[in-house]
This record gives C-alpha cells, structure tokens and sequence, in this order.
C-alpha cells in the first residue's frame, strides 16, 4: 500500500509537500471532508428520513460512541498493521462509511451504517494523534497542532459551503451529497497511500497497554473531556433544529461561520498555548465553556432567542477547538514510547462516559433540556480545578503540582 519505509529525519529532507507534516495537513482535510458532511445533515436527516426524537437520537451517538470506548484495541491492530497504514485503512472505511449512509433510513440501518463509520473515525483519530506527537517535536507542536486545526476548519468549511450554496439552488438530496462527501475523503487516501513513504518514528511504540500512576491527571482530564463533549455533539446541534426549527441550509450556515471562525483562530491559539502553557490555554477552554453551557440553559429560562443560541454554538464550538492543548500536556510528559498505547487508552478513558451518557441524557432531554445544560457547566467548572494541578513547564517527573520536586517515578 505505500511505496517504501524511511526514517522521519530522511523524510524531512524530502520535498515540502511529501514530509510528514504535508501528510498530516492531507489527513486533516481528508477527514472532515467525510465527518464535517455526516454532522451537518445528521440532525436534519434523522429527523426528516426516519422520525428521530431525542431518544433515538440518544441512542444514535451511544451506538457512534462504543468504538471510541473499544479504541484499546488499536493495540491489537498495530501487531499487524503499522501506524501509518491503520490510519489511512480507518479513514478509507469513515468515507466509505458517509457515502452510504442515505441508504439506510431506517433506525437499525442508522446504527450499523453509524457504527462502521464511528470505527473509521475513531480509529483514525487515535493513530493520527499518535503520529502527530511522534512525528512533530515538542518546540514546533504547539503551532503546527494550531495549523493542521486550520486545515481541518478549511476542509469543513469548503463543506459546508458547499452545501450552503448549492443545497436549494441544484436541488441536491442526502444521498449525492453523502456518496459526493465520502468519495473525495476515499480519493483522497488513494492519494495519500501513493505519494507518501511509509515513514518510521525515531522511538519504536510498545505494542501492549500502558497505564502509569504518574499520568493520572492525564486520564482524568481525557475523561471529563470526553463527558462534556457529549453535551455539544449530541444535544447542542439538535437543539437548533428541534426547538429552533433550522433548516439544511441555515444549520450548514451556522457550522460555516463555527469553521470559518476556528480556521483563523486556531493558528493563533496554536502560538498562545506556546507562549502560554497548556494551564493557561486550558483554564481559559473550560472557564468559557462553563459559561456557555450556564448561558444554554438560559435559552430555556429567559426565552432568549435564535441569535444568541447561534452565538452559544459558535463560542462552545471554538472553546472545544482548545482541546489540542491536553495533547500537548501528554507530549510534554510521556516517554516517547508510550505515545501509541497511551494515546489508544486515552481514547478508551476519553469515551467512558460517551458509552452511556448520551442515551441517559437523552430522556432527561425529553423533560427537562436546560438540566443536560446545567449538568455540562457542572463537568466544566470541575475541569478548571483539575487543569489547576498542571504545572506551568510540565515535564517526566513534573506531571502534576502535587510531584514537584519528586524524582521521576518508574510507573
């Protein structure tokens, strides 16, 4: 599938747009061509196709979440297939995935054609942010991290475009436009298997689980991370459509603009958490996002409007676009062979709660919709304390406040 094997220090001497940050921009762009598309309709599709309450709808982002609860077990895989490889295979089965996903209008056929491209997706974006810490030192990572974030943002923004501007005007229908999505992302991993050589990393992965006592705060930030994230992807979106009533393409507009804010924006934000720290960077990600979900609930109590709802969205979408700064933390921490494994428990830890989160909260929703808010700013407000304990230069045996001055532990 790819060409041949080099070092990363032979590779960067290859030209600009075959080195390993180019294929990680060409990763970046690639997936949300797929991911950003299947967001943008999901609310309006299930709810139009199929009859979707948010029960269903619940149940629909639990099934999307069990791959990401089973990301250990890019473990396994890595014993027969390379990093490299596994993601471009991933991304291949996410387009694959998207370009059907019209097909299946009924509630079973949601969640198995859901399940197939949460794999892909999942999958994907463990190896992928195993390679970016690998690939990119630690001086450059903060920017480069915030660039390949503008990619993304680019990616999804050309997307949503897309849609925005030809949605009414050529008639298009779910189906082209899923089978149109998912065939650029599948044309674009033929590309990336051709043009880039397999590419080795300088520390050789441990291909069994790691967990060390001294990445404890790690764990706990990925999991609160991953319980708040369900309040935005599940129920955030679907509340613009269900209680506000948004169509295809005011909906797509809204993501525009949360993209086209987040591809200027994160570079930026890249340079900060350089200059900054992850404590800082990240006590300003859930200081902000306390805020919105408090503001959320707000739409119900005060009977406040579209306009401010669409501002909620866009600043929960750039506060969650921060998140780049935990990877960061971890890179500043871990022994360089931990990355892989690590990064697959992360994910694991990270979707703990995304397992049943998101069916529970989805009955709640049907009686009381600001408490999902309420329950959001609560995760919020305790991350800020635990971002507290990270350490202003973190480092091996400086993971945390409470191990100042400690030697370096062997777990």
């Amino acid at each position: 599938m790819i060409l041949h094997r080099m070092t990363l220090a032979e590779a960067e001497r290859l030209p600009r747009w075959r080195r390993p940050e180019a294929l990680l921009y060409l990763m970046a762009f690639a997936m949300p061509m797929s991911f950003a598309t299947w967001t943008a309709l999901l609310n309006n599709f299930v709810i139009e196709a199929a009859g979707f309450t948010g029960k269903e709808i619940g149940w629909l982002h639990t099934v999307r979440e069990i791959p990401g609860f089973l990301a250990v077990g890019v473990i396994l895989v890595l014993w027969v297939m390379r990093e490299q490889t596994l993601a471009l295979v991933a991304l291949a089965l996410l387009g694959g995935a998207t370009a059907v996903t019209a097909w299946f209008t009924s509630f079973g056929g949601l969640l198995v054609v859901t399940l197939l491209s949460s794999i892909g997706f999942h999958y994907f974006e463990t190896v992928n942010q195993s390679l970016q810490l690998q690939w990119l030192g630690r001086d450059r990572a903060p920017r480069v991290l915030g660039r390949i974030i503008g990619v993304g943002s680019a990616a999804s923004l050309l997307s949503y475009g897309a849609i925005v501007l030809l949605w009414d005007r050529l008639g298009l229908d779910y189906n082209t436009v899923y089978l149109a999505s998912g065939g650029i992302t599948l044309a674009l991993v033929v590309f990336a298997a051709l043009a880039w050589p397999q590419i080795e990393a300088p520390h050789p992965q441990h291909r069994h689980m790691v967990l060390r006592r001294r990445y404890w705060l790690f764990y706990l930030l990925q999991f609160m991370a991953g319980a708040r994230r369900q309040i935005y992807v599940v129920f955030a979106g679907f509340m613009m459509v269900e209680q506000f009533g948004m169509k295809v393409s005011e909906m797509t507009a809204l993501l525009l603009v949360n993209f086209a804010v987040n591809m200027v924006a994160a570079p930026a934000m890249g340079r900060a958490l350089g200059r900054w720290g992850e404590r800082n960077v990240m006590a300003v990600e859930y200081i902000g996002l306390t805020l919105v979900f408090l503001a959320y609930g707000g739409l119900t109590w005060f009977g406040w409007g579209i306009v401010v709802a669409g501002f909620l969205y866009i600043a929960d979408q750039f506060f969650f676009s921060l998140s780049f700064a935990l990877k960061t933390y971890f890179q500043k921490i871990a022994d360089p062979r931990d990355i892989a494994p690590t990064q697959a428990v992360a994910f694991t830890i990270n979707h703990i709660a995304a397992v049943f989160l998101p069916a529970a909260l989805g009955y709640l929703w049907a009686v009381a919709p600001d408490k999902v808010f309420v329950l959001g700013a609560g995760m919020a407000a305790v991350t800020v304390g635990l971002v507290m304990l990270i350490p202003r230069h973190p480092a091996p045996g400086h993971e945390t406040l409470l191990s100042r001055g400690l030697a370096r532990p062997a777990e």
